[in-house]
């Protein structure tokens, strides 16, 4: 009885250290992934945080504008109060849309684009933007790595188990974001 019972023990012991090593590095992904996107919202916020003052700047220029100055402001309330990761990545892509908007209202106001504080505020947002577009990058590396370890055998038998599943990308969601812009001399 004994004869048996070692090599059953055995490969049951062997099989359990499986999956606590699969479900440890599921879990050290995971958090990865989590802290990938806290840093990429906490650059969204900076962003935020700097958008009223920039709208506020062109209004003084532009009062008329109100359409592409409401657009933006609403764009950043929507992306602000977002509850989970997709969301957020459909929030952003409307509010980089907002933005340029705003950007190509500006070129029409010289004295605007001569203003101190505007150009102040256009470099502190190229600066986030710069940011963010980094941790976007960050967030996908750590999504891909992610989502290579849930769906490779045996590990997605484990992680389908254990309620992991892959997570979203940040991608672009429209055609003017992925066109390549026109240059002109």
């Amino acid at each position: 009885m004994s004869n048996i019972f070692l090599p059953i023990l055995g490969v049951v012991l062997l099989l359990a250290v499986g999956i606590i090593v699969i479900f440890n590095r599921l879990i050290r992904l995971k958090n990865q992934v989590d802290e990938a996107y806290s840093g990429m919202d906490v650059q969204m916020k900076m962003r935020y945080d700097l958008i009223p003052n920039l709208v506020e700047t062109v209004k003084g220029y532009a009062s008329h504008e109100s359409e592409t100055l409401e657009a933006v402001i609403s764009a950043r309330n929507i992306a602000s109060h977002t509850q989970n990761v997709e969301e957020a990545l459909a929030a952003e892509g409307q509010l980089t849309r907002a933005l340029r908007s705003l950007f190509a209202v500006a070129e029409n106001y010289p004295d605007l684009k001569a203003n101190a504080n505007f150009m102040d505020l256009q470099n502190r947002l190229q600066k986030i933007e710069s940011d963010i577009a980094k941790s976007r990058l960050y967030y996908n590396g750590t999504v891909k790595q992610f989502n290579n370890v849930v769906a490779v055998f045996p590990n997605n038998l484990i992680a389908g188990i254990l309620g992991f599943t892959k997570q979203p990308f940040y991608t672009l969601d429209s055609e003017d974001e992925r066109s390549v812009p026109e240059v002109r001399f």
